[in-house]
């Protein structure tokens, strides 16, 4: 355990000295009781003080007095407000990077993305190679790289799609929903279902039926909805029956 500091006599008797450093300071804040000093080093010490404005409950005054070594004055060193026990606080800042969630961006709001975020890695851009490669060599690279979806500064990692799959499969668009459990047929069997490309594409989708709550969103395979395109409208037309009165056929023997 550290060594106690013991208290420096003359700063600790400087009550008086702390009290009109802190009234200089306080201005319409005020200074109350006295509260008491601490040891914060050799020759150095700490007088607290009561602030009585009601906008600041439980804070007091905090001067610091020191002395130098085979100095007999004692001289301020710092004044300053600080929250006592029970004193009213604002809440924890939290970086906005932190606040926002899902959904939050609007029109004209940008969310930058750190370089190290996990969701994404770097894609192939070509770098030096695209100014220093023969142009009809790198045409052919080119359209290689965007055939392939890595013409882009960075791309998802695994662990970006693996947490974008588990957002979808657990949103509206997954399998798990009364929507779902009441459909005629699942998703992948639909006419308005359209594949994603790439990895992805093994198991999600986009919506293309207008009438579909999920149109123009992220389905999964296993979703389904009741507007499948192999739905067929029932004939709910009445069955006439035999006629009791036979008014259409004609009796040859009227003529005979």
């Amino acid at each position: 355990m550290p060594a106690t500091i013991e208290i420096d006599r003359a700063c600790a008797e400087a009550v008086d000295l702390a009290r009109d450093a802190a009234l200089r300071r306080s201005g319409v804040f005020g200074v109350s009781d006295y509260l008491g000093a601490s040891a914060d080093g050799v020759r150095m010490v700490t007088h607290y003080f009561g602030c009585p404005h009601p906008g600041y409950p439980g804070w007091r005054w905090s001067v610091t007095v020191v002395r130098a070594s085979r100095a007999r004055v004692v001289t301020v060193n710092e004044v300053t407000l600080v929250p006592g026990d029970g004193a009213l606080l604002p809440p924890a800042w939290i970086p906005w990077s932190a606040r926002i969630e899902p959904g939050d961006i609007v029109p004209g709001a940008l969310l930058p993305v750190s370089p190290e975020d996990p969701r994404l890695v770097p894609g192939y851009t070509g770098g030096e190679d695209a100014v220093d490669a023969d142009p009809a060599e790198w045409a052919q690279t080119r359209a290689l790289v965007a055939e392939l979806g890595l013409g882009r500064e960075r791309l998802l990692s695994p662990r970006g799609r693996d947490e974008a799959a588990d957002r979808w499969i657990g949103g509206v668009g997954g399998p798990g929903n009364p929507m779902t459990a009441q459909a005629p047929a699942l998703c992948h069997t639909c006419g308005f279902f359209v594949a994603l490309s790439g990895t992805m594409g093994r198991v999600f989708g986009v919506c293309a039926n207008e009438y579909s709550p999920t149109d123009a969103r992220i389905v999964s395979r296993d979703h389904g909805c009741g507007g499948h395109s192999d739905v067929r409208t029932r004939d709910h037309g009445a069955d006439a029956g035999t006629p009791l009165w036979d008014t259409v056929s004609i009796d040859s023997a009227i003529f005979d």
